[in-house]
């Protein structure tokens, strides 16, 4: 059973920078595929960005793409999120996630993954 811890949130400035972490518990981390979401106040849960056991194969909610890099470092079980050019509407709680299977057409789905972490804090000033 894989357990999520995120770090790396905080308060950064319209155009700058921060990268998420997410470490996890559990052999067998390293053959799950892995996600990032965000929830701002008041909104459900938005897909972010996916990337599967070994890095080959990523995906993005058009809203980041270009400014936010999903990895993952399968020694250390632990995932990334890379987040520049940073603007106010980023400004969410940030929750990473594991599914307990393959890769799926699914895979920006709030219910395809297992297990979630307790999220991270993410604050874009303008």
């Amino acid at each position: 059973q894989a357990q999520l811890v995120e770090s790396g949130g905080g308060l950064v400035q319209a155009g700058g920078s921060l990268r998420l972490s997410c470490a996890a518990s559990g052999r067998a981390f390293t053959i799950y595929p892995m996600g990032w979401f965000r929830q701002a106040p008041g909104k459900e849960r938005e897909f972010v960005a996916a990337i599967n056991w070994s890095g080959s194969n990523t995906v993005y909610v058009d809203s980041v793409k270009g400014r936010f890099t999903i990895s993952r470092d399968n020694a250390k079980n632990t995932v990334y999120l890379q987040m520049n050019s940073l603007k106010p509407e980023d400004t969410a709680v940030y929750y990473c996630a594991a599914r307990r299977g393959s890769w799926s057409v699914t895979i920006g789905t709030v219910s395809t993954y297992d297990y979630w972490g307790q999220g991270t804090q993410v604050t874009v000033s303008s």
